[in-house]
């Protein structure tokens, strides 16, 4: 082999002698493996330029983005998907969905993305300004510690026994616990510095000065509301260059997209007031334009929407098959379980409805079933519900029957004897 080496390479031409002299003046050989890196730097891995504030997901590949709330990012897989709707269903009283609205538009004023807010209430200007701070490594770092701290003290204090399966089951990412960028944390008492702002690129849509009364709508299902959005949409996509044309000549970045309270009456739809409205299929064809849009843009959206108040339970399954992810939030405040003891060191619970399918075929299962959320004095955390076993013999018959329905509501994962029939059910 290595004389017909030999004589290969004296045979050869006058390039290939030259380099096999050259490769031997060297002491290395001629035929060398390329590095991964220099292949994916001169082939097609210059299309995957870093940018900012994104990373790849581990499961699929996707490009990803922070939703602005590291839990939240965990439990859908890492983050929100590029060219995909988050769609957050609001709690009753709109107290909490508007903070995960605003995390995710403060997580991409901190990336450096562009973004576009649009609503039909506030202008979007009004929602910048009330944007949380974020917070720095080591004020985050104190914050969860002093959490950590009182919810071991008063625990260590009532001297609770905790069932044998919490001891098995995966924890939640409460707190920092890397030094990876990807996703910040936000001190929900303070606003964002306005030097931040004036650095960061905006487009906002405020509805009510975009209609103007000798506007022609073609015959469609769609409203003048939705139209105006979308073309908007449109137009920034296109004209910003974030469906990847002149690749070469701009840097590349992602957009934002924040839409909050779609569907209200004030965006022009009835899809609210009655069951049988007329304009059914407006929203659902908005989302169905809006995918496609999204689907072929560098660009990540959230809506807001009340869907408690739709009463045909047929659109809001067609609104959830035209999301790719959804996210339902439950508040305690107005219901039983806000004076119930069981919950008093949680706010509402957070059920996750849908997790996109990316490059699969079937749909991703979130494996974490009983959350719960509550809002600290700074931060807005998401954790497993852990009802408290009842141990005590004292214990109120009421308290009793009040724990046994909440453990068959929440699932085996939670609660002592959660739908078994022994004393101890693992």
């Amino acid at each position: 082999m290595a004389a017909a080496a030999a004589s290969g390479t004296g045979t050869g031409t006058g390039s290939t002698g030259s380099i096999a002299a050259a490769a031997s003046k060297n002491n290395v050989t001629s035929f060398q493996r390329r590095s991964p890196r220099a292949s994916s730097t001169d082939s097609g891995g210059s299309r995957l330029v870093s940018i900012a504030g994104t990373r790849p997901s581990v499961r699929n590949g996707q490009l990803l983005v922070s939703t602005g709330l590291p839990a939240l990012d965990q439990l859908l897989g890492g983050g929100l998907a590029v060219g995909t709707v988050l769609l957050i269903e609001e709690d009753k009283y709109n107290i909490y969905s508007p903070l995960l609205f605003k995390y995710f538009l403060a997580e991409g004023i901190i990336s450096g993305h562009t973004l576009l807010v649009a609503s039909a209430k506030d202008e979007p200007a009004e929602i910048l300004q009330e944007l949380p701070a974020p917070l720095l490594d080591d004020n985050c770092k104190r914050e969860f510690d002093e959490g950590v701290y009182n919810r071991e003290t008063s625990e260590s204090n009532i001297k609770m026994k905790i069932a044998w399966r919490y001891q098995l089951l995966p924890k939640m990412e409460a707190g920092p616990v890397s030094s990876s960028r990807f996703g910040h944390y936000y001190d929900s008492s303070k606003k964002i510095p306005q030097e931040l702002l004036d650095a960061s690129k905006c487009h906002g849509f405020f509805l009510p000065e975009k209609i103007s009364s000798t506007l022609n709508v073609e015959s469609c299902s769609l409203t003048h509301g939705y139209i105006q959005l979308l073309q908007f949409i449109q137009k920034i996509i296109y004209e910003e260059g974030f469906d990847g044309s002149n690749p070469q000549k701009k840097q590349k970045n992602i957009l934002r997209i924040g839409i909050q309270n779609l569907g209200s009456p004030l965006w022009g739809d009835d899809v609210f007031c009655t069951e049988n409205c007329d304009n059914s299929y407006s929203l659902t064809k908005f989302l169905y334009i809006l995918r496609g849009l999204l689907r072929t843009s560098l660009s990540a959206c959230i809506i807001t929407m009340p869907t408690h108040l739709i009463q045909n339970k047929a659109i809001i399954a067609r609104i959830t098959n035209l999301s790719d992810t959804v996210v339902h939030l439950e508040s305690f405040i107005g219901s039983e379980r806000e004076t119930n003891p069981l919950y008093k060191d949680y706010h509402g619970l957070i059920h996750i409805r849908q997790i996109p399918r990316l490059n699969n075929l079937i749909c991703d299962v979130s494996d974490v079933k009983d959350l719960a959320f509550k809002l600290k004095r700074k931060l807005f955390t998401i954790e497993r519900l852990h009802l408290p076993p009842d141990l005590s013999d004292t214990a109120s018959r009421s308290s009793r029957q009040d724990l046994a329905e909440s453990a068959k509501l929440l699932g085996p994962g939670c609660g002592v004897m959660a739908g078994g029939k022994k004393h101890l059910d693992f």
